[in-house]
């Protein structure tokens, strides 16, 4: 199997996974249902486990390293100003197909059975969410968010603290060593997990959910794939003079895992590798992919929303102006920064739909399809959380060039590769711009 490439072999698992999907629910095999999610659910639980001492030793690390570098705080400004442009890029793609197909025209859904979900999103999430009231906690929980808010600032004192707290940060530099290469031993089965999930998904769901809402599937989909194949790669050549098919080339095991997982914050150790690979440097990409694993959602939080707002409004026979759309690309911007401490796309959605004031129990109408189209928007934004880093990193100029056009011509688990991971990150002279 090592002789296969990786992204074949994540191929091969996703085909014979929609093979036993659809030959489970034709048959009502209800012991081959349960044996894919118990597998799929495994995978991503390991995923997930290596998640936390992940991001908090290499942020640790990173901050630590970054003692002679300049530009740190330009680089996050910029990520930042790019996470906010594209989001606007993405929910203008929305809306724009939301006017385009009227997704809840002609819909006969029963509205006064609709009841709203249990959780909810407001503007005070994102204060109350990014400061842990127990550290311990937000590793138990694997709040990514909060971890990366605890990771800066024991980075940022280790940094003040200078030769004292040297023991500390070496303790972090081996414990990371340690977790990137147990990880790349989880990342090896990625195709079994990925067999498990998407025949999981099928034998649970099928497709004939999607005919009462064909239209606003279609256009979610649609919506994402214009943003993924279209918004990206014109960015990509225009903001940072790069061959879009090297991005894909490069990030696409994780934009596979992603749309099979369904889970950003899962998918993270494979988008991070995978921009690494891209050239990026490792320091940068250890803030710039965390970060945007949990706020930086293209999918879930700009072309979701927008298109399930205008579907909502429509079905329950409210009228939007302009404002109303005004509003709708706000928080899609700023929205999905308040619902990082949560988790799915429905909060982003009760968010937008209560600051609309639509009524919430139309996100409810959504949520029988919902597992079937978060797989495109998850991959639609994992590909955004590897876009910006790549982006600024070239406009930079410490894009590593000959990584990113070799970055498709190797496999995401060449042993060479593997090995250099379990190393510490580069010192911060490396972060030194490279030719172009």
């Amino acid at each position: 199997m090592r002789k296969i490439p990786f992204s074949v072999q994540i191929l091969l698992g996703l085909v014979l996974g929609v093979a036993l999907g659809f030959l489970a629910r034709a048959n009502d095999l209800s012991w081959l249902t349960s044996t894919l999610d118990t597998v799929g659910g495994l995978f991503v639980q390991l995923l997930k486990l290596a998640v936390p001492p992940l991001v908090f030793t290499a942020i640790v690390v990173s901050v630590v390293s970054l003692r002679g570098v300049t530009n740190a705080a330009r680089l996050a400004v910029k990520t930042l100003l790019w996470f906010g442009a594209t989001a606007l890029i993405a929910v203008g793609v929305g809306i724009g197909l939301g006017l385009l197909t009227n997704p809840g025209r002609g819909v006969d859904l029963d509205t006064a059975g609709a009841t709203a979900p249990t959780k909810t999103g407001s503007w005070t999430d994102f204060l109350a969410g990014i400061v842990p009231t127990n550290p311990v906690g937000a590793f138990v929980d694997g709040n990514v968010l909060q971890i990366v808010f605890l990771a800066l600032v024991v980075g940022a004192a280790a940094l003040l603290v200078g030769e004292a707290a040297e023991p500390f940060v070496a303790i972090n530099r081996a414990l990371l060593a340690i977790v990137q290469k147990a990880l790349w031993w989880v990342i090896r089965l990625a195709p079994i997990g990925t067999l498990g999930l998407i025949g999981h998904a099928v034998a649970s769901y099928g497709w004939d959910l999607l005919a009462p809402l064909a239209t606003f599937t279609t256009a979610v989909y649609v919506g994402c794939a214009i943003v993924l194949f279209g918004v990206y790669p014109l960015l990509l050549v225009t903001a940072g003079r790069l061959n879009p098919l090297r991005f894909f080339a490069g990030a696409w095991p994780a934009i596979e895992l992603a749309f099979v997982s369904r889970s950003s914050v899962g998918t993270m150790p494979v988008t991070q590798r995978s921009v690494e690979r891209l050239g990026v440097p490792r320091e940068y990409a250890s803030f710039a992919v965390p970060f945007g694993a949990t706020t930086k959602m293209d999918g879930c939080a700009a072309v979701y929303p927008a298109l399930a707002a205008i579907f909502v409004a429509q079905v329950f026979g409210v009228d939007l102006g302009v404002t109303d759309y005004l509003l709708i690309a706000f928080v899609s911007v700023v929205g999905s920064a308040a619902t990082a401490g949560l988790t799915g796309a429905i909060v982003m959605l009760t968010l937008t739909l209560s600051t609309l004031g639509l009524p919430l129990a139309g996100a409810g109408l959504l949520l029988a399809i919902d597992p079937i189209i978060d797989m495109i928007r998850t991959a639609t934004n994992v590909a955004g959380q590897a876009l910006v880093p790549t982006i600024v990193a070239a406009r930079e100029g410490t894009l590593d060039r000959a990584a990113y056009d070799s970055a498709g011509r190797r496999s995401l688990l060449d042993p060479a590769d593997a090995d250099a991971d379990a190393g510490p990150p580069r010192r911060s002279e490396d972060l030194s711009p490279v030719p172009a």
